[in-house]
């Protein structure tokens, strides 16, 4: 174990361990206090606690400026507690996540961030276990192994990327949480026969978005974040995701995301005095009662990208997507897909999808793989005028598939 009591980083060799896959850094969890235990490392199994102090980083009764923990090989483990997922939405909690690769443990403002370094191809084989079920079919593992390789590989050869470590372990970036969520050979496999693969057009690789379910039609990229589009993220229907197949779903969702049935379809009603108090919690300066919510501008698939509110004392524009999402919900609302109808005591909000819905919509990519269709043809579905090219360790060259 390297534990260092300067102000160094750590070495940054693009690959780790056993493999020649170039590597990757995840932010997993920050918190002023971490527990984990370990097995397999430079340092004796066993369990440990890392405390911020004004001082440095306690472990041990010794205090140090980071905490670096070397895997002895890729039978290594380590077990991060009270790891928060889907934070700020609907479904968040905290779980134990046990992973592989490497442990840096850092001090960044008064929390400590846990940072995980391990090949990308292992990272892959996680998410797609953590974004989907383990047990969904290969060719919709294989799809969704081939738009995270793509997405992963953009966050690291962009500018765009978090300044601490390439990618974060929640649904802001990818589902990133550990081995255990790995329960079905199909990971394995789809990894293994995408191996290298991403997504590209005109030789880029492409940003590869995609959420859970886009009610029935995809999104531009332009009416969720920057004012600019891509060529292979279109607008277009999508026949697919309407579906309540159970088998398919299970696939698809995992446990926690089951809860959520109304995934295409759904409503939220708000009394007037539950909306005001949701809006004076998320716009700043808010004030007036009796709001009234107003669409300014919609995306090509209905959501609505910018949105005034109009209360006795002023109005307020909210936008983009997920700014509209946040304001109307003590979370998130599923999406920004939304009618409004007024009530005599409120509002009730009649939506679609669930996510931003730019990109491949899962749902809709399972169903087409539990219909026969093969990854390549889901990705032409999603990302319309992409190929498929094959990338080398080092990063640099692309060859046709």
């Amino acid at each position: 174990m390297n534990l260092t009591d300067g102000n160094t980083q750590s070495s940054t060799s693009p690959f780790d361990g056993d493999s020649m896959s170039p590597s990757i850094t995840v932010g997993i969890v920050a918190s002023p206090t971490l527990t984990f235990e370990i097995k397999g490392y430079d340092i004796p199994d066993g369990t440990y606690t890392a405390v911020l102090t004004p001082d440095g980083i306690m472990m041990n009764g010794t205090i140090f400026r980071e905490l670096m923990f070397n895997n002895r090989s890729r039978h290594s483990r380590f077990t991060l507690h009270d790891v928060t997922i889907g934070i700020q939405f609907h479904w968040e909690r905290k779980e134990s996540q046990t992973f592989m690769g490497k442990l840096r443990i850092i001090a960044n403002g008064d929390t400590l961030q846990a940072i995980n370094t391990l090949s990308i191809e292992d990272y892959l084989t996680s998410v797609i276990s953590s974004e989907m079920n383990a047990n969904a079919s290969l060719e919709f593992l294989k799809a969704h192994a081939v738009i995270s390789r793509s997405w992963a590989y953009s966050r690291i050869l962009s500018e765009s990327h978090h300044t601490l470590f390439d990618v974060c372990a929640d649904d802001h970036c990818q589902r990133y949480q550990g081995i255990g969520h790995i329960t079905n050979q199909n990971a394995l496999k789809a990894i293994s026969e995408t191996c290298g693969e991403v997504l590209t057009y005109n030789g880029e690789i492409c940003d590869t978005r995609y959420s859970k379910c886009c009610g029935g039609k995809t999104e531009l990229f332009s009416t969720c974040w920057e004012d600019t589009d891509m060529p292979y993220l279109i607008c277009k229907d999508d026949p697919y995701c309407d579906t309540h197949d159970s088998a398919v779903l299970s696939q698809v969702l995992n446990s926690y995301d089951l809860e959520t049935k109304d995934f295409h379809d759904w409503e939220v009603r708000y009394t007037t005095e539950e909306l005001t108090a949701l809006l004076r919690q998320h716009i700043t300066n808010f004030e007036g009662n009796n709001p009234q919510l107003l669409p300014l501008e919609y995306g090509p698939s209905g959501r609505i990208k910018s949105l005034k509110v109009i209360t006795s004392k002023g109005e307020y524009v909210i936008g983009k997507e997920l700014a509209i999402r946040r304001a109307l919900s003590p979370t998130h609302l599923k999406s920004s897909a939304f009618t409004i109808e007024t009530t005599s005591d409120g509002i009730t909000l009649h939506g679609h999808g669930w996510g931003h819905g730019v990109g491949l919509c899962q749902i809709g990519a399972a169903v087409m793989g539990s219909k026969g269709f093969n990854y390549k043809e889901i990705l032409n579905f999603y990302y319309p005028g992409t190929k498929i090219l094959t990338i080398n360790p080092n990063q640099s060259e692309m060859s046709v598939l």
